[in-house]
């Protein structure tokens, strides 16, 4: 139970920094493309990458550190570095093919299942 509150905790603030982010790129760049969801989607990748590293070459800070950071406050900035540090480690064990399938259902099945969604309501 208290992993779920430790998730939940660092979700919440992830998800308030996602919000401070998309609000910025809103008013300093404008409606026309989703400058705020790229670069959350960039940085959140960055940091998992960052975090990962770190976890395996300086030490692990122990399962709380690592589902409040992680899975918590990056989860809630963006799910989308959780989707690249798994592709990227299916890539890095040698499972390419594996790597492109994820990346290749992960991106259409989402778009298909939005399209699909959006066309029935």
């Amino acid at each position: 139970m208290q992993a779920y509150l430790i998730v939940f905790l660092g979700a919440g603030i992830g998800e308030a920094a996602r919000r401070g982010v998309n609000v910025a790129a809103l008013r300093l760049l404008g409606f026309g493309f989703p400058y705020g969801t790229l670069a959350v989607n960039i940085a959140g990748s960055l940091i998992m990458g960052l975090l990962a590293g770190w976890f395996a070459h300086k030490g692990d800070p122990g399962q709380t550190w690592r589902l409040f950071l992680t899975t918590g406050i990056l989860g809630g900035f963006t799910t989308f570095s959780t989707f690249s540090l798994d592709a990227a480690l299916l890539y890095e064990r040698g499972e390419v093919g594996m790597a492109a399938f994820y990346v290749a259902a992960s991106v259409g099945l989402a778009l298909a299942g939005l399209s699909i969604v959006r066309f029935l309501s």
